[in-house]
């Protein structure tokens, strides 16, 4: 695989996962309802998130309520809202400074510069994946933790939603198309050197009849 196509691939794959974190972001399933025993409770289902928290009924009904307070969120939940919009305000950076020194555009001259670029914004993809993966195993560990507590009633405890598998997998590919971006970068630089070509003219020197060698033509 080329680096040019090698690059593509990287940008493809952080745009997927970028559009992966705003959708996990503004998903209310962070947590949800946890069935177990006998307290199995059919009529409604809870499912909680970074901004909203809805109530499912049985019937299909939905009703959902923002978060009155952000002062009053418990610290994971503060930290998830901050980290999930940083990483999406840096993954747009990211986007426009590897479009910016992509290989496949303009934008900037071949040359080191534009390598610098395109490595910049790979880091930033990596950078992203990491903040992301932050408030995902954070709650994680807070649900896991609340379910098998046994001072936790059955009632309260709660399972992991759709949205920390999302922050998973968006998580993932953010860190594999960053460092596609950054093998690329690297990859198009190793071909580069840094001596300039010189090109030496070739001698002909007449015979002794006044006329040039033949030789000297082929």
């Amino acid at each position: 695989m080329t680096s040019a196509a090698r690059e593509i691939l990287g940008l493809g794959l952080c745009i997927v996962g970028w559009v992966g974190v705003i959708l996990a972001c503004g998903l209310p399933t962070w947590q949800v309802s946890a069935y177990i025993d006998g307290h199995i409770v059919v009529a409604q289902t809870t499912w909680e998130g970074l901004w909203m928290n809805c109530v499912v009924q049985s019937t299909g009904q939905m009703q959902c309520k923002l978060h009155d307070s952000i002062l009053a969120l418990e610290p994971h939940m503060q930290a998830g809202r901050a980290l999930t919009v940083l990483v999406t305000l840096l993954g747009l950076v990211a986007l426009m400074v590897t479009v910016v020194g992509a290989q496949c555009t303009t934008c900037v001259r071949a040359g080191k510069a534009k390598s610098w670029i395109v490595l910049a914004g790979g880091i930033i993809y990596i950078l992203c994946g990491v903040l992301v993966l932050i408030p995902v195993c954070w709650f994680a560990n807070i649900i896991i933790s609340g379910f098998y507590n046994p001072k936790v009633p059955n009632s309260m405890k709660r399972e992991m939603g759709a949205a920390l598998y999302i922050g998973w997998a968006a998580t993932a590919l953010l860190l594999l198309g960053g460092g596609l971006i950054c093998c690329s970068c690297s990859c198009a630089g190793d071909g580069e050197s840094g001596f300039p070509v010189k090109y030496s003219a070739s001698t002909r020197r007449p015979t002794s009849n006044g006329e040039y060698d033949k030789k000297n033509y082929v």
